[in-house]
């Protein structure tokens, strides 16, 4: 299995009294699928997991497993514990977990590789590791990156460095067989995509997916000038939706478009200023709607 395009990981729409929007998940679920997203993303950082109970978590991977197996997408769910990869065993519609390099503590490159090959012998189904070090605290060599390819059950890296570092250029250099690179910074995803990236797990993608979708599809095509020009739009775009903690900025987004019943957002996070979402909704006037012709 080699993971390829755009995969969107879903915001938690939450209604005006605070409890989870279900049915609002499941239309923008249906929505970037219709976009031509390849697949979904469910407990992702822009689904803000950490602010949701076991129950309303359980209740989210439900309903976008439910979309995924009518629509026949792969689903992604975010996991980072034994336990919670063993629960995936039961939901044929999961294809992958989206798994931490470990956060915080920092255990040194030998160690991020023994960890991973425990989580990934122990789990049902393949990990795409989330290499994110400005977050985690743990950069990671080109060397060990390859190191991860080869263990049995890692299927591919979520690659979010917080931009094109010689780390990155490294490893696309000559990538590792059968495993996908997917960008997880979206600001610089056509960057990536230019030096050989399958894809990317992308927020900004709730808007102007066809798009998204489209600068993959050019960049594989080897259609560079168009896709430039719709990367330098795109970069545009996310670098509004990221001007706030994500997803504050999304969120005012998807509710001023009427997508989602609020904007709300659960603490540790608070809304985003005004100007903010102004920029954001600017920046979307001007972002195709469309795939580049």
């Amino acid at each position: 299995m080699t993971l390829s395009g755009v995969y969107v990981p879903l915001v938690t729409p939450f209604d005006a009294a605070g409890a989870v929007a279900y049915a609002a998940i499941e239309s923008l679920a249906h929505q970037v699928l219709d976009g031509g997203a390849a697949g979904l993303v469910a407990l992702g950082t822009t689904g803000e997991p950490g602010a949701l109970d076991p129950g309303e978590q359980r209740d989210v991977v439900d309903v976008i497993a439910r979309v995924c197996r009518e629509r026949g997408a792969p689903l992604v769910v975010a996991a980072n514990t034994a336990a919670a990869l063993a629960a995936l065993g039961g939901r044929p519609e999961v294809t992958a977990a989206l798994t931490l390099v470990p956060p915080f503590v920092r255990p040194g490159e030998a160690g991020v590789v023994a960890y991973l090959a425990g989580l990934a012998a122990a789990s049902p189904v393949p990990l795409v590791v989330y290499h994110v070090p400005y977050r985690t605290g743990q950069p990671l060599s080109a060397a060990t990156l390859r190191r991860i390819a080869a263990l049995p059950g890692v299927a591919g890296v979520k690659l979010a460095v917080g931009g094109i570092d010689d780390t990155t250029v490294e490893l696309m250099a000559d990538p590792p067989a059968r495993f996908a690179v997917l960008g997880g910074d979206d600001a610089v995803i056509s960057p990536l995509l230019a030096i050989g990236a399958h894809g990317g797990i992308l927020a900004s993608a709730h808007l102007a997916t066809a798009a998204f979708v489209g600068l993959v599809d050019r960049w594989r095509a080897g259609d560079a000038e168009p896709a430039r020009v719709l990367g330098h739009r795109l970069a545009a775009l996310s670098a509004a939706l990221f001007a706030a903690p994500n997803p504050t900025v999304l969120k005012a987004v998807l509710h001023a478009q009427g997508r989602i019943p609020s904007p709300a957002v659960r603490l540790p996070l608070l809304a985003p200023g005004d100007d903010a979402v102004r920029a954001a909704l600017a920046r979307l006037a001007g972002a195709p709607v469309e795939a580049f012709p």
